[in-house]
């Protein structure tokens, strides 16, 4: 709430607040939060684009271009994830989004001032932990105007944001790179490139959004269940406390505080995460690339020891729910998929056909934001619809996004034809962006209200450290295994399995884990 931390709203303040749930107001905060959303997902994903000219100008190769799309990025949007989601929980959600769109918008803007890779990465750290801000907040944020029935159709609308996001940056990154660089064949003011020239020209915009964003309302929290929570009185305190307990090395001093056996359990932990990405480093090479997954597989289990010591019933609903924790491997590795080939699909187009950027930014990236847009909402509305007659019913349509790309895949990296890969790749992004509202949804029904934001960002662990620190950075690696970026491609066919079979798991847990969860947190301690 937007009043004074502590101070709880009058009868009239719920009122007013009731009125604008499922009301016009909801709708409009839904559209900016879409455009929140957008903004995201153009300075997220705009790097694919420019790929090609940035390996270039860097002298870099794939399984490094793999990894500052996708790891540098995502590892550090998940870890910040963590504790932003918590502070999402306790903190004003408006003016913490506000904040955090500001810093990511600024970050893309200083990517194009980039001279070397590790100047790259480095900005790329600073747009993950901006943009860590984000889904937590949407995601509490939205649940909050609109009712139960209708959150996976709100939630859907809101995820379209990627798919749009990911288009425009596409055809926006395109077309602004080709243009630069025609204008200024030898580098323009400041000696600046096409590419970093698109970097600065997407960032600035989202300076002039954070201050829109900041004059939302702030929505009662829990009031659309009829669950009015408390609020923090001390949320900063608190949020130090989580950063503590995800950032190494303060994570050692922060297990400490719970006795010797903890401080124990959390080196042995530490040590398993060095031992095995120093295996995959002799294994596999790429030390930047396994030294920030340990980091973050480290950084999860320290959370995770953490909360069960000072939230039980939180831990109880996330960590301690199998059905959660599947689900989160479940969109992990559905979002490993698609993370992968939505983003190696622009170099393969530009390598394969010969066209140029701004050509294959319109095709690709027109098509993938109608594609994302349609599959993203109708899956949403069918989730629900399917959800009134069966209690997991919104788990099915996870089967058919799992499922439903194969054959489009193999097509894509197999035809000879521009058109046939344009027109299966239109047609997988609609399959591929099914899931995304549904398990969303899903999330958010197996927590209580307060526990939103840390439910949001555990979610996105899975979608982040697997989807999208693993996928770009496997194809990235397959591609210079193989000498050939289609066979890479190609072999991301074999995790669909993997997937459905933990949709599956879900499927039949989901009912159980959902009817239970008020009785299972209040027999950890939590007073409802």
């Amino acid at each position: 709430m937007s009043k004074a931390a502590g101070r709880e709203p009058t009868e009239a303040e719920i009122a007013e607040a009731r009125a604008r749930v499922g009301g016009a107001y909801s709708w409009y905060v839904l559209g900016v939060m879409v455009l929140v959303y957008v903004f995201n997902f153009i300075d997220r994903q705009i790097l694919a684009i420019l790929a090609e000219d940035i390996k270039a100008d860097l002298g870099i190769d794939d399984a490094q271009l793999g990894f500052l799309y996708g790891t540098v990025f995502g590892v550090f949007y998940a870890l910040f994830g963590i504790p932003l989601g918590r502070l999402a929980d306790m903190w004003n959600r408006v003016r913490l989004l506000s904040l955090g769109l500001a810093l990511w918008s600024g970050m893309t803007a200083l990517s194009g001032f980039a001279r070397s890779f590790a100047q790259l990465a480095a900005a790329r750290i600073g747009v993950g932990i901006g943009e860590a801000t984000a889904s937590p907040v949407a995601f509490s944020v939205l649940s909050d105007y609109f009712p139960k029935e209708k959150r996976a159709t709100a939630l859907a609308i809101y995820s379209s944001g990627l798919y749009i996001g990911g288009g425009l940056s596409l055809f926006l990154g395109g077309l602004i790179k080709d243009s630069w660089n025609e204008a200024f064949p030898g580098g323009g003011p400041l000696g600046l490139v096409g590419w970093q020239a698109a970097f600065l020209a997407v960032g600035i915009p989202g300076l002039l959004l954070a201050l829109w964003v900041s004059s939302l309302k702030e929505p009662i929290r829990g009031l659309s269940e009829g669950i009015i929570m408390p609020q923090e009185p001390r949320p900063w305190p608190r949020f130090f406390i989580e950063l503590s307990a995800v950032i190494p090395p303060f994570t050692l001093f922060h297990a400490a505080t719970f006795g010797r056996r903890a401080l124990v359990v959390n080196l042995a932990a530490a040590a398993a995460a060095a031992g095995i990405a120093a295996l995959l480093i002799i294994t596999v090479g790429n030390w930047p690339q396994w030294v920030a997954i340990g980091i973050a597989g480290y950084a999860v289990f320290s959370w995770s020891q953490s909360l069960a010591q000072r939230d039980p019933p939180t831990f109880r609903l996330i960590w301690g729910t199998p059905t959660f924790v599947i689900l989160v491997l479940a969109s992990g590795f559905l979002a490993f998929v698609g993370y992968a080939i939505g983003f190696w699909q622009v170099p393969y187009v530009i390598r394969t056909f010969g066209v140029d950027a701004a050509t294959a930014g319109f095709f690709l990236g027109g098509g993938g934001a109608l594609g994302g847009f349609l599959g993203v909402v109708a899956g949403g509305r069918l989730g629900d619809a399917l959800k009134a007659r069966n209690p997991a019913g919104r788990i099915l349509v996870g089967f058919l996004a799992a499922s439903g790309p194969i054959p489009l895949v193999l097509l894509m990296f197999t035809t000879a034809s521009l058109v046939l890969y344009y027109t299966a790749a239109f047609i997988v992004s609609i399959f591929a962006s099914m899931w995304v509202g549904v398990v969303a949804a899903t999330s958010q029904d197996l927590v209580l209200p307060r526990m939103r934001g840390a439910a949001t960002a555990t979610y996105f662990l899975g979608t982040t450290i697997i989807g999208l620190g693993l996928g770009p950075f496997t194809i990235g690696k397959l591609s210079e295994v193989f000498e050939d970026l289609a066979l890479a491609n190609l072999a991301m066919v074999a995790v669909a399995p993997v997937s459905l079979t933990l949709l599956f798991l879900v499927y039949r847990r989901l009912p159980e884990a959902e009817r239970s969860r008020v009785d299972r947190a209040r027999a950890a301690g939590e007073p409802v």
